[in-house]
């Protein structure tokens, strides 16, 4: 009898032991697509027995879905490729701060929520890149000279739907009042080559086909023609030219992939858990060399593509005014005849 009682207890301290490795679970809400993200956290389930359960859609529909579901949402985490709309689920009250000492260690204060509602995950860019057999790059030192009349029917760029391009203008707002940005927006507009159609890559791939000579877009897009196995893509990256603006002053405009903890979240400390695993250094330098994104976290190099384009200095504005921003940015964007 006291023996079957020993066996009995023992399976029960076994079961307690070896359950949460099977029973722990995050559900992650991402806008960014199942490549760009999946292989890290099948990695983190490897390490940590934790399941990951991903939905991937576009990020308004993923906000609105948190919305909609609201406290009974299973989202325990919503992923953004832009700062811009993680401040759009702030403000609908759909996120609850981070509390982790570890990640406001690991990520520059300026790319934190300033209520730690949202931390940034990689870092990418918004320069300028240039056709290299047209364009003198030294005429070009910051966004505002691309206004100069010289460059009329010259450049590329996306919509004002775009919310890079949002972003963009927002940065632009804080660092030199409307009055300056919307006359940015106005030039701009008047030295489109085409009307804004397409997206990022888009813009690359007409500038080094002369549609156009100067085209405006995200580092990453053109880090992915550099390390593309096509060749094609490469010939398209070698046309062209990088020119870092306002280096002289705030900096090159920078925007984040970022990730908050949901205000339905049940799975708090799993989802923490899993915030802290993607600022590890082997997480960062995974973004950097699969993603050719720039590591959040200070210290970790970034991939050999990224180093081809040199260095640079990026703006250090806190990221939440860009989403504080954003609607007077789309007004000025419309009043400009930005489409």
């Amino acid at each position: 009898m006291m023996v079957s009682k020993f066996f009995s207890l023992a399976l029960i301290t076994l079961l307690s032991i070896q359950l949460p490795a099977f029973a722990e679970e995050v559900n992650v809400y991402s806008s960014r697509k199942e490549a760009l993200i999946k292989p890290l956290l099948d990695r983190f389930t490897e390490q940590t027995g934790i399941k990951v359960n991903l939905i991937t859609g576009a990020d308004d529909a993923l906000i609105s879905r948190l919305s909609l579901e609201g406290s009974k949402s299973p989202a325990d985490l919503l992923v953004t490729a832009d700062a811009g709309r993680l401040h759009r689920a702030k403000v609908a009250q759909l996120l609850q701060p981070l509390e982790s000492d570890f990640i406001t260690q690991r990520v520059p204060e300026h790319l934190i929520d300033v209520d730690q509602q949202w931390v940034g995950l990689t870092l990418r860019a918004r320069p300028i890149f240039y056709a290299k057999d047209r364009v003198d790059p030294s005429l070009i030192t910051s966004y505002s000279d691309l206004t100069d009349e010289q460059w009329s029917r010259r450049i590329c760029v996306r919509s004002s739907d775009n919310i890079y391009n949002q972003s963009l203008m927002a940065s632009m707002i804080a660092s030199e009042g409307e009055a300056n940005a919307l006359a940015f927006a106005q030039g701009l507009v008047a030295n489109f080559a085409r009307p804004p159609a397409g997206a990022d890559t888009d813009q690359l791939k007409a500038a080094a086909a002369g549609v156009c000579d100067i085209a405006i877009a995200n580092t990453y897009y053109f880090g992915r023609l550099l390390i593309s196995d096509k060749a094609i893509d490469q010939k398209i990256a070698q046309r062209l030219g990088v020119i870092w603006p306002n280096q002289d002053d705030r900096g090159t405009h920078v925007n984040v992939s970022g990730i908050a903890l949901t205000k339905s979240a049940k799975n708090k400390a799993q989802a923490i858990r899993l915030i802290e695993f993607m600022l590890t250094d082997e997480s960062q330098t995974w973004y950097s060399e699969v993603n050719s994104e720039y590591p959040v976290v200070q210290g970790i190099e970034a991939s050999e593509a990224l180093k081809s384009l040199g260095d640079f200095k990026a703006d250090a504005l806190n990221l939440s005014v860009l989403g504080v921003n954003n609607a007077a940015a789309v007004q000025l964007m419309d009043k400009a005849g930005w489409r």
